[in-house]
């Protein structure tokens, strides 16, 4: 019987021939036609006025945070469940990023909390919209707005994701995506910073291209850095663009076969459910038990893998990890993260590879 990964992209539209355009053409490193319309076309996907391409999430997130000129000794509010590229994106800065806990039902970021972890030295919020969920925008505009802050949204996950019919990367003061091998749309590596703000979009270009002053050609007037996306990364994005709303759908019938196939499992495991007025796109698709520790988790993910099908564990909390560990408590993402299991969410699923995960997963929960 076939393995099941977790994830894999879907290549199977322009990409190969827009390659060959680029090897064909000799325009094959940080300049070419295929980086702007890749641009252009994500910013207007995303309903925004300038979209900077990078070489991946994390310099996209960096990118942004030097742009928004954070300082050494800045706190930033950063979620404890997320990947650890958003905290990490901050400590390159030189600044602190402060922890807080996250709902329950989308393991977001708490805006309540949120507001407890204010101080003299905060400077922004990032909050992350986990998973393909978006998180609560319109109560952290308003904290930010009421405490003079700014708002970097780590979208890295969520391409397409809506607060209120708008979609995510148009919702704070500047947003950033990954386009890595396993997102909604790849370019292999590779990111995107989105913003209306057009003086914050020639910063971010200026810091992008080692600081050359963009009029004035080997002219250097920051210490920058070299962020650039290739052009034929940006061609497979382009590619992937023509065809993201046929992903998005994709992973929304892939996740309504899931809540059909584990539905009889209510009782032993906990399902996700989009939060009103939002459209999640599920990036993955997440289960978390109800009952256990990381131990059975664990236990249970390695069962599986065993039957061929492959899963990740919901993200560590950063403040359980050692560059970032704390001794306080996290009450919800200490309990939760623990019980979470990424199952297989990716395009090329069919509704009965789904109903094999669902049944497998059965096998393993009854027999526990």
């Amino acid at each position: 019987m076939k393995r099941i990964p977790v994830a894999q992209p879907t290549l199977n539209g322009n990409e190969k021939k827009y390659v060959i355009d680029c090897l064909d053409t000799n325009w094959i490193s940080s300049v070419g036609k295929y980086i702007t319309a890749f641009e252009e076309s994500f910013a207007q996907f995303c309903g925004v006025k300038h979209a900077v391409a990078t070489n991946n999430g994390t310099t996209a997130l960096h990118l942004a945070l030097v742009a928004m000129d954070l300082q050494p000794g800045d706190e930033v509010i950063v979620p404890t469940v997320t990947y650890i590229a958003t905290a990490n994106a901050v400590r390159y800065c030189g600044a602190t990023p402060v922890l807080v806990d996250v709902r329950a039902e989308t393991m977001n970021i708490d805006p309540a909390d949120i507001e407890r972890k204010i101080t003299s030295r905060t400077r922004g919020i990032i909050p992350v919209h986990l998973y393909g969920h978006p998180a609560e925008m319109e109560a952290i505009n308003a904290i930010a707005k009421k405490h003079g802050l700014w708002v970097v949204e780590d979208a890295a996950e969520a391409h397409g994701a809506e607060v209120s019919g708008r979609k995510v990367g148009a919702l704070g003061t500047c947003a950033t995506f990954s386009f890595f091998g396993n997102k909604i749309i790849t370019t292999g590596e590779g990111g995107m910073v989105t913003t209306n703000d057009g003086a914050l979009a020639s910063k971010l270009r200026l810091f992008r291209g080692q600081g050359m002053d963009l009029a004035r050609r080997y002219w250097f007037s920051v210490i920058g850095y070299n962020y650039r996306m290739t052009n034929i990364q940006a061609a497979i994005g382009l590619a992937q663009m023509e065809t993201i709303e046929k992903s998005i759908s994709d992973r929304a019938q892939i996740a309504a076969w899931y809540d059909e196939a584990l539905n009889d499992l209510r009782d032993q495991i906990v399902l996700p459910k989009a939060v009103e007025s939002t459209k999640q796109v599920y990036w993955m698709y997440n289960i978390f038990l109800r009952e256990g520790d990381q131990l059975r988790r664990d236990k249970v993910m390695r069962d599986l893998d065993e039957m061929g099908i492959e899963t990740r564990p919901v993200f560590y909390p950063m403040h359980v990890l050692p560059p970032y560990k704390e001794d306080a408590a996290y009450p919800v993402a200490d309990l939760w993260a623990q019980r979470g299991i990424n199952l297989p969410t990716y395009q090329a699923l069919t509704k009965t590879d789904v109903q094999r995960v669902a049944s497998s997963l059965k096998q393993v929960l009854f027999r526990q």
